[in-house]
């Protein structure tokens, strides 16, 4: 697809935390879950990597449960709760669990909120994991794949939280709909976050919010930074029957 505007009218809605799923009827809505640092940024990783698929789980007791239907070295658990690794699991980022080893993999993942927010999200029509690597590309599969249908972009915030990385995030998605699209129509936390990805300024955006800081105290500025290449991954990746695989 070319950068050229479509004359599509289409309807792109921010939440800025998993808990206003509750209020809002995802069924017939494509949904972009949205977990920067570092969920959904580290599915989308693993995937561009040569990881089989990604297995979101609620928590870590699921997590050990679905990696008992495994054989062998077939699959990897990773996770963190509350910014700390689960013991025995694989560090949750995406750089480390990329040099851990995922290739023909497949990654048992569970985290705080992203993992949370994906499976909450399940009943939409179309549940996809959204990053800032993966930003233009998914754009464009939607447009191409959902001409019609609700967009909401879903942040995924921390323990009822919103998060300025994962807001920043969702502007970066408003930004390129609005570039792609002569007719669109946009809430305002829609509106409110195109505005912010438009004057913040990467790295120091990520590098620099709440949980980036936070991040970087852990020896992580890394893991931030790669956080922070917008557009360099061209996936898709989409949740299909409680799995994230490449489409």
């Amino acid at each position: 697809m070319s950068g050229a505007q479509i004359e599509l009218q289409h309807k792109v809605h921010v939440l800025t935390k998993k808990e206003e799923l509750d209020s809002v009827r995802v069924q017939g809505k494509v949904v972009i879950v949205l977990d920067v640092l570092f969920a959904t940024t580290t599915m989308v990783a693993v995937l561009a990597n040569g990881a089989r698929e990604v297995v979101p789980v609620l928590d870590e007791a699921a997590a050990r449960a679905c990696a008992l239907g495994f054989a062998g070295d077939g699959c990897v658990l990773a996770g963190e709760l509350y910014a700390e690794t689960l013991p025995g699991f694989a560090h949750p980022a995406p750089l480390a669990l990329i040099e851990h080893g995922v290739r023909d993999k497949t990654v048992v993942y569970s985290t705080t909120n992203g993992t949370v927010a994906m499976t909450q999200a399940a009943g939409a029509a179309r549940v996809y994991c959204g990053a800032l690597l993966n930003a233009r590309r998914l754009v464009e599969h939607i447009l191409e794949r959902h001409a019609r249908e609700t967009v909401l972009v879903l942040c995924s915030g921390s323990g009822n939280n919103f998060n300025y990385e994962d807001f920043y995030g969702a502007g970066c998605f408003v930004d390129h709909f609005s570039q792609r699209m002569k007719n669109v129509d946009l809430s305002d936390a829609a509106r409110a976050a195109r505005e912010l990805y438009r004057h913040a300024r990467l790295p120091d955006a990520l590098l620099e919010c709440r949980v980036g800081a936070m991040m970087v105290k852990r020896g992580l500025r890394r893991e931030v930074e790669y956080a922070c290449r917008v557009d360099s991954l061209p996936v898709v990746a989409a949740l299909e029957e409680g799995r994230v695989r490449l489409v």
